[in-house]
């Protein structure tokens, strides 16, 4: 039964472990934890600029969409597939964009840590939620032009390459520890491990705050 990795059979809570691999990560990188935190925090917002361009495009051309001609012929199936897609991309750019405002109004706190476990939850709800969005796009797209039965073949089949190329594979790599070195919580787990806000320094010196 062996073999699953430190602290995975003495009952260590996960977020114990998470946040011992993240030191273990700033002391390996010879980086103090706010060099860390800068280093996580820059990391997730060039992922929030990628997925917030699409939620953009989607939403754009969604609220375009009402306002042409074609619109009222769409039926009461397709009008239902609208108003979720219409509400999943909504819900998708409120979220990806509520680190922003954390950020805002946590400035110059100490609050690193948290905006960063916050914007990595935020993320995560973000990215599913466009999972939805794009699959109902393209259902109502195909339902109207091909008909519904390729509409669903369709919606499925994306849905099913978007779970499987934004879950399935990092879970998958993350699983089978692919990667440089041993540092298992390079970027997992450091959003949640270092909100205990200390830095252990380059060699593990003494503890200071870091929010």
């Amino acid at each position: 039964m062996g073999g699953e990795g430190p602290g995975a059979e003495d009952g260590t809570p996960p977020r114990v472990r998470s946040r011992a691999a993240a030191l273990r990560s700033a002391r390996a990188r010879g980086e103090t934890l706010d060099q860390l935190l800068d280093r996580n925090l820059a990391e997730l917002l060039q992922e929030l600029r990628v997925a917030i361009t699409g939620v953009q495009v989607l939403f754009a051309f969604l609220l375009g969409l009402a306002f042409t001609q074609r619109f009222t012929e769409l039926d009461a199936f397709a009008l239902t597939v609208y108003t979720v897609t219409l509400l999943a991309t909504a819900l998708a750019t409120v979220v990806l964009i509520a680190p922003v405002s954390f950020h805002r109004l946590v400035f110059r706190r100490r609050q690193k840590a948290a905006l960063i476990a916050m914007a990595d939850r935020m993320l995560v709800v973000g990215l599913a939620l466009l999972v939805l969005a794009i699959s109902s796009g393209v259902l109502l797209v195909l339902d109207v032009v091909l008909g519904r039965g390729p509409g669903l073949l369709g919606s499925a089949l994306v849905l099913l390459v978007a779970v499987g190329l934004w879950y399935g594979l990092p879970v998958r790599a993350r699983r089978a520890g692919n990667g440089y070195g041993d540092e298992e919580g390079d970027e997992e787990g450091t959003e949640e491990g270092t909100e205990e806000g200390t830095d252990p320094g380059p060699a593990g010196g003494g503890d200071r705050p870091a929010g």
